[in-house]
């Protein structure tokens, strides 16, 4: 089961990013300044992994309330997005370091065919979010008995 998509904008976005932070903790370690990853928001990270009867992704997403979650399943693919948004406690010229993201999200995960979308389930628990998709009845494993 192909469990991401895989983004290569993201992860050239990405692998940039890591080695400009390399070099900007090397010479400026307490000065480095607010990140452009803000302005392409955030992606929270999330586990995939196969039980007997179901398949579960978990998504951290903390301080992201409840309502502004969306779980959608199109054409075989399961796509979470929402957004977590900027709390406005300090102002800018007060921090010493910013380190936390705030914006839009999405996800996407490839499910298996003919999984049934109605059964889906999702709890929301401490920020994290825990979806069960139930696998279709050929992806279920089998005993065959010997005679």
């Amino acid at each position: 089961m192909n469990i991401v998509r895989w983004n290569p904008v993201g992860d050239m976005y990405s692998a940039r990013n890591h080695i400009n932070s390399l070099f900007e903790d090397f010479f400026y370690p307490m000065g480095r300044r607010e990140s452009d990853s803000s302005l392409w928001g955030w992606n929270p990270v999330a586990d995939a992994y196969d039980r007997v009867d179901h398949f579960v992704i978990k998504a951290e997403l903390p301080g992201v309330d409840k309502k502004d979650i969306v779980i959608d399943v199109k054409d075989g693919v399961l796509t979470l997005k929402g957004e977590r948004s900027y709390d406005n406690e300090v102002t800018d010229d007060k921090y010493y370091r910013k380190e936390r993201s705030y914006g839009k999200f999405e996800r996407s995960f490839a499910l298996p065919v003919n999984v049934d979308a109605d059964k889906i389930k999702a709890e929301y628990k401490d920020g994290v979010l825990e979806i069960e998709i139930p696998k279709p009845e050929e992806h279920k494993p089998k005993k065959i008995m010997i005679h």
